[in-house]
């Protein structure tokens, strides 16, 4: 990732956490949420890995093919799940747009920015239009809409892995990654 490195390195951070916590809610018994969960934490990792500052690490030339490889595999995946739930479609635009990123930090260094050999400014676009609505869609959904007498005691039951607020802060912090990453694109 190009800017500056503290950026890049809270990306690092925040998509790494997000990873991690995945990893744990596929500790669920509800088996569409650890389905759904090892996707996330596979785009939370690779994420943190590809939002590593470039003045501190550049990556092999054979890396980014590998990440459009895995990527366009899980975007496969998440095209065949669709077909049970709709909420696989953002998945399947998440790991599309991992494969676009890719494929444009693959491009040679005086094409790069997105806008070389395949990376396109209104894909570039329509990507940050999406992903800003989920930003805001998911910021939504986190916030309360009421409290009732009582209110917390039922979540002291419920394992890491099953908390959906958590799972929403989760969903919500990879969006807003994707965006930074976009943006610096």
């Amino acid at each position: 990732m190009h800017g500056p490195a503290s950026y890049g390195w809270l990306l690092v951070a925040l998509c790494a956490a997000t990873g991690t916590y995945c990893l744990l809610r596929m500790r669920s018994h509800v088996e569409e949420q650890r389905r759904a969960a090892g996707g996330e934490a596979l785009m939370g990792f690779g994420m943190a890995a590809m939002a590593v500052p470039a003045a501190v690490f550049t990556p092999p030339t054979w890396a980014w093919p590998l990440y459009a490889a895995v990527f366009g595999a899980a975007a496969l995946q998440a095209l065949w799940s669709a077909r049970a739930s709709a909420h696989h479609l953002h998945h399947l635009v998440g790991a599309s747009a991992m494969v676009y990123m890719a494929v444009a930090m693959a491009a040679p260094p005086g094409r790069h920015g997105g806008h070389g050999a395949f990376g396109s400014p209104l894909l570039t676009g329509t990507l940050l239009l999406y992903f800003t609505g989920y930003v805001l869609l998911c910021g939504v959904r986190l916030v309360p809409v009421g409290v009732t007498a009582g209110g917390g005691a039922g979540a002291a039951g419920v394992g890491w892995g099953d908390r959906p607020e958590l799972a929403r802060a989760c969903r919500l912090s990879m969006g807003i990654a994707m965006v930074a990453m976009l943006l610096a694109l």
